[in-house]
């Protein structure tokens, strides 16, 4: 698959994501095509899409996942579905990097 859930903007990066809550463990399944061409980074966790539980353990398994600071994402789109836009702040080149080698080395 060579298009990326990651893409560049002011500021840091942006990562589309497909969440599951609810499911049996939290994990980062890899990225995926969705309907309409877009590609997702399937994430699931354990938690309850209730009062925010479900994002707030999406950032902190991405954040363990990728050793960035939870302080430094924010979900812009999507709080209340299951496909999410997160920014992540900081330099764009040394994310995208980092991002891609994580990507490489835990999905192929």
């Amino acid at each position: 698959m060579s298009a990326s859930p990651f893409a560049p903007c002011a500021g840091g990066l942006k990562v589309a994501v497909r969440l599951t809550p609810k499911a049996s463990r939290d994990r980062i399944n890899g990225p995926a095509a969705e309907a309409d061409g877009a590609v997702v980074l399937k994430a699931q966790v354990t938690a309850v899409p209730e009062d925010g539980k479900a994002n707030a353990a999406l950032l902190k398994l991405l954040s363990k996942a990728w050793k960035i600071p939870k302080s430094d994402m924010d979900i812009v789109l999507g709080a209340t579905d299951r496909r999410k836009v997160i920014l992540i702040s900081g330099e764009t080149e040394d994310l995208r990097h980092r991002l891609d080698e994580w990507m490489a080395s835990n999905h192929d």
